[in-house]
């Protein structure tokens, strides 16, 4: 073009060049996003963008969504499961999220089997204030009996619970839960049989425990769960992010509401400060008075 003076459409055609190929192109370095991506694709397999984009915020990287998004595109990683969608239907008394924590704990059992073919049962409990794992506890046989010295570990480190919520399961219905239940001052809730959606907070932890441990690692002894299991719970707490809790972990989301709490808190203690120098001023202004009435 500039040896004969021709336009780049002539140049093309003598060449048999298209012309889009001789326009500079932006040179996008996506290496660092791609390496991310991948690195949380092959730890969290059954994650979408969605979390993942929410993940990497947390950790500080400034990635717009429409970069990760045409990353995410690129590499493939769209193309993954479906999982069944669940219809939510309500029921009586309904599943509501408490606004303070230790008002209802949901409780499920979860079977799995060790390389040796032996089965194991996995106790899960939770609050649903804030969707936090409270305990994860593995063994070959969980009896009532277990289920309530667990519980009691719980309380001595949280606190009591107004209410928990479990299926009918022989361990949950039986006399020695109930007793100790009644006992304690707790209420036992029981869900309908066969309608797993009304204990729908502790029922979506099982399926990211599942994907995330059982169906994730292969174990040769209960040992190994159990290791693999408390790791798991506190990168849940810590670092697994809800959309029904604004984005948040749990931790995060109730240290975020304990700020709100606590401000409100100190807001009425002034108020009410405020309000006892008032009042002891009109107390004062009405004796002086008085005083001088008489």
């Amino acid at each position: 073009m500039k040896k004969y003076h021709v336009s780049r459409r002539i140049v093309c055609e003598v060449v048999k060049l298209g012309r889009s190929t001789t326009y500079r192109k932006t040179l996008r370095d996506d290496k660092d996003v791609e390496d991310k991506l991948i690195k949380l694709a092959r730890q969290y397999p059954t994650r979408g963008l969605d979390w993942y984009f929410s993940l990497l915020r947390s950790e500080g990287f400034k990635w717009n969504r429409k970069r990760v998004l045409r990353v995410y595109r690129k590499l493939g990683l769209v193309k993954r499961r479906k999982h069944k969608k669940r219809i939510n239907r309500p029921y009586a008394e309904g599943l509501s999220q408490p606004i303070i924590p230790n008002v209802t704990w949901s409780m499920d059992f979860m079977s799995d089997a060790l390389e040796d073919g032996r089965t194991v049962r996995i106790l899960n409990i939770i609050d649903d204030y804030n969707r936090q794992c409270l305990c994860i506890e593995c063994g070959i046989s969980i009896s009532s009996e277990h289920v309530t010295r667990i519980l009691d570990e719980q309380i001595e480190l949280r606190g009591k619970p107004d209410s928990i919520r479990t299926d009918n399961g022989p361990e949950f219905i039986s006399y020695h839960y109930k007793g100790w239940c009644k006992e304690h001052g707790i209420e036992a809730k029981y869900i309908q049989p066969g309608k797993p959606n009304q204990n729908g907070y502790i029922e979506r932890f099982n399926r990211t425990y599942r994907e995330d441990v059982l169906d994730a690692y292969i174990f040769e002894r209960l040992s190994q769960l159990r290791v693999v299991s408390q790791k798991w719970q506190q990168q849940y707490n810590t670092a697994h992010h809800h959309q029904s809790l604004r984005g948040m972990t749990p931790l995060a989301f109730e240290y975020s509401r304990n700020k709100i709490i606590d401000a409100y808190e100190s807001v009425k203690v002034k108020m009410n400060v405020n309000n006892s120098k008032n009042k002891s001023k009109v107390l004062t202004t009405l004796t002086d008075s008085m005083l001088t009435i008489c």
